[in-house]
């Protein structure tokens, strides 16, 4: 009797004991993501990661995203391909490991400028019109994410200096939109889904232009990290990597999650979630050149002090995706 009880005791151990073991071998992670919609289904990483423990939290923009993995605060990030080149020329420690979805960024007029909707022309007559009556045209967004790096690059390829032509407003928060274009603060806001879509459904603006006519395309969202987690947390990050490519693989097979995720982390109803879809698409894939190509436009626009196509380059590890999709690093974007 007391050998069974002995030997039972040595059992329970022996499953307790590499039970912690297990625990101990788990990877953990700390994600951090936008509040836009096209970065919100990475709430639903937790839920879909394997081998890796996953602790996912929302911060109100990229760049705050950016700060959290540059100070250590999170292990992985989702940021967008502007934010990645603009860490590089500050020379932070980046790596971009996979995408996520693309697109969000929409340009929207006051209905007092009656801008007519892709009228360049029109947009141009206007523009000249309101700097030599001294008042050069409001055109906000929230400086240093996507869409304002996308309405920057378009302004530009149409001869508009948004660095002398318009009078640049910064809007940090993207909820805060709406109100500024509804208040006559400006006359023209870029802004990103699901707040363009709210903005345009409410009548506060018209829907002017999709400014991805300009090197970065509708390019917007890249999974980052950094070296130092790649070599402690492998396991950790190609856990992200792998759930990240099942993710957009669900979302372009069923948007239901995707609308329902909006709906409960921004607050605004299914169909403004529903009509901000109509503008994202699920990629996984890293697009080098375009990433070389965004690079030198932001320096064109003078949002960043040198060349860093070599660090874009050196600072994309495909292996990741390779592994989570069974493809070659050529048929993802390289």
């Amino acid at each position: 009797m007391r050998t069974s009880l002995r030997l039972g005791l040595v059992v329970m151990a022996a499953m307790f004991g590499g039970s912690e073991l297990a625990s101990a071998q788990t990877a953990k992670i700390k994600l951090g993501y936008a509040k836009c919609a096209h970065c919100l289904p990475m709430s639903l990483i937790p839920g879909m990661a394997k081998g890796v423990e996953v602790e996912a939290t929302g911060f109100n923009s990229g760049n705050d995203v950016l700060t959290a993995l540059i100070s250590k605060s999170i292990d992985v990030a989702q940021v967008t391909y502007l934010h990645y080149i603009t860490a590089l020329d500050k020379g932070f420690d980046v790596v971009a490991v996979s995408g996520q979805i693309n697109g969000g960024s929409e340009c929207l007029s006051s209905a007092k400028l009656n801008l007519p909707p892709d009228d360049w022309s029109a947009f141009k007559a206007t523009v000249a019109k309101a700097k030599s009556d001294g008042q050069p045209l409001k055109v906000a967004a929230s400086r240093g994410n996507a869409q304002d790096i996308h309405m920057r690059g378009a302004f530009l390829k149409q001869g508009v200096d948004p660095n002398k032509d318009i009078q640049f407003i910064n809007i940090p928060n993207p909820s805060d939109h709406l109100a500024a274009l509804q208040r006559g603060e400006v006359d023209m806001i870029c802004s990103v889904e699901p707040f363009a879509s709210q903005i345009r459904l409410a009548g506060a603006g018209k829907h002017f232009v999709l400014p991805y006519d300009q090197a970065a395309g509708n390019l917007t969202n890249l999974i980052v990290t950094r070296s130092d987690v790649i070599a402690s947390q492998r396991a950790g990050v190609q856990g992200i990597v792998t759930a990240v490519v099942e993710l957009d693989n669900r979302l372009m097979a069923d948007k239901g999650p995707w609308i329902d995720v909006i709906n409960k982390l921004t607050g605004l109803d299914k169909t403004v979630a529903t009509e901000a879809l109509n503008n994202a698409s699920p990629d996984p894939a890293i697009h080098r050149s375009q990433t070389l190509a965004i690079a030198a436009m932001m320096r064109d626009l003078k949002y960043i002090s040198k060349d860093v196509s070599a660090e874009a380059e050196k600072n994309m590890d495909y292996s990741f995706l390779e592994q989570a999709t069974g493809k070659a690093k050529n048929d993802l974007g390289y």
